[in-house]
């Protein structure tokens, strides 16, 4: 059997293996999003925690990544490879969970659970975002040449459908009113640990396939060992710092992303004044974004592998999202019919430019580099939805109501105005470099 086969027979099931895993990991990172509200009676709570503890607990999946545990690792990863450093890391993420989970029911004073919770949420986040590094370079790997960006769209859609099933399922596992004791607040915990467990068996089941994957396409010799070409070089890293397109992807994903994960921390605060939502309303309103994505992110992938233009899908995407915000911002106060039709096209807009951008990294990054590119594009992203969300915060603090959620759209349409420039400059070098292929379908014919 040729590697050409094997992987045409078996490409599907391997993206079936990694996606689990990713759905996991946003289910148990977004398992209190919805809930956060519990933490402002913590006299009701056997756990204890007020909203501070949560915001504390919740900041610790970003604290090693941003501390440069991404880059050093994303370097492991290209020298020892994702079945290696993604089984040690897969496994970090399910050891960390498990943490979080033990210091939710441990019954420990609130100061020594939330310091174990941290703990955890600190080893769950760096394991969650190697191994999410070591999902995608194996997407790009195993379907290149193929339908590259609508595989890495139907993975990035499904493991957001584990944000929206956490929007969902999370206040359905934890009932309301009354005294909740240690194991309703902790039930989300353990259907997410029971989950990333799952996700852990599918995983060694792709390092399986990974492996002979490997030998038949020849990138091992017959001892299996890495040939040299195929081997990381820490000459690359120079390369990959002075590679104008690799800074436009990474500035480009940083002011992305900032107009929608930061704007998810506060849509509830921003909608809630802006079109006269009660609470409930105004949840469903943001769960619209996970759906939305799910839908479209595939459908866009498929798009850019069939007819490519993939820096033109860049810009647009960004445009509308920057539209969202403008809406967000300026449309008529109190009517809910904006809200809606803000988000939706903030949806379209976050379906349309991962489809399009993750996909064009391997077009510009050699594939022994691609678990360092990637980290460090994470990385970027990391510090930016670590310095957004204080910025806004403290509008939320000095002021209230409208006015706060108006000065907080302010960030958000600068970001997408960032963003759409980002893009624009990178199809320009996209035009001018065409033989690197950026806006050429990514299936071959």
């Amino acid at each position: 059997m040729n590697a050409k086969k094997l992987s045409s027979n078996a490409c599907w099931i391997a993206l079936v293996c990694l996606m689990v895993p990713m759905f996991a990991s946003y289910f148990f990172d977004d398992m209190f999003s919805t809930l956060s509200q519990i933490f402002q009676h913590p006299e009701l709570l056997d756990l204890g925690w007020d909203s501070a503890d949560y915001g504390f607990y919740a900041g610790g999946y970003s604290f090693l990544c941003v501390c440069g545990g991404l880059i050093i690792c994303g370097v492991l990863l290209d020298i020892f490879g994702v079945r290696i450093v993604g089984s040690v890391f897969v496994g970090l993420m399910a050891l960390g969970a498990a943490i979080v989970y033990g210091a939710l029911i441990s019954g420990l004073q609130p100061k020594a659970s939330l310091a174990i919770a941290y703990a955890g949420c600190m080893l769950f986040g760096l394991g969650s975002e190697i191994a999410g590094v070591a999902v995608t370079r194996s997407i790009a790997k195993w379907f290149k040449g193929r339908n590259v960006a609508f595989a890495m769209g139907a993975q990035v859609a499904f493991a957001r459908l584990g944000t929206a099933t956490a929007f969902i399922l999370s206040p359905m596992l934890v009932k309301s009113g009354g005294r909740l004791s240690l194991a309703d607040t902790s039930r989300p915990a353990l259907v997410g640990l029971g989950l990333i467990m799952l996700g852990v068996i599918l995983w060694g089941i792709f390092v399986a396939m990974d492996a002979r994957f490997d030998k038949e396409a020849g990138t091992v010799s017959e001892r299996g060992e890495v040939r040299d070409e195929n081997k990381f070089k820490w000459s690359d890293l120079g390369k990959l710092f002075t590679n104008p397109r690799f800074i436009m992807i990474s500035l480009l994903c940083v002011f992305f992303y900032c107009c929608i994960i930061s704007f998810k921390k506060f849509g509830t605060s921003i909608v809630i004044p802006r079109f006269g939502m009660d609470i409930d309303n105004a949840k469903w309103v943001i769960t619209m974004i996970p759906f939305f994505t799910v839908i479209f992110t595939p459908l866009f992938g498929a798009l850019v592998d069939k007819a490519g233009k993939g820096t033109l899908w860049m810009i647009i995407g960004s445009a509308l999202v920057l539209i969202a915000h403008l809406l967000l911002c300026l449309a008529p106060q109190g009517v809910p019919f904006w809200g809606y039709f803000a988000i939706a096209v903030l949806g379209v807009g976050y379906s349309l430019v991962p489809s399009a951008m993750w996909p064009s990294v391997p077009k510009i990054v050699p594939d022994r580099n691609l678990g360092t590119a990637y980290s460090l594009i994470y990385w970027f992203q990391n510090m930016g939805m670590l310095l957004v969300p204080v910025f806004v915060g403290r509008i939320f603090k000095a002021r209230e109501g409208v006015e706060a959620a108006v000065h907080a759209e302010y960030i958000f349409i600068g970001l997408g105005i960032a963003a759409i420039v980002v893009a624009a400059l990178f199809r320009r070098s996209s035009a001018r470099n065409p033989e690197l292929g950026l806006d050429d379908p990514s299936k071959k014919k």
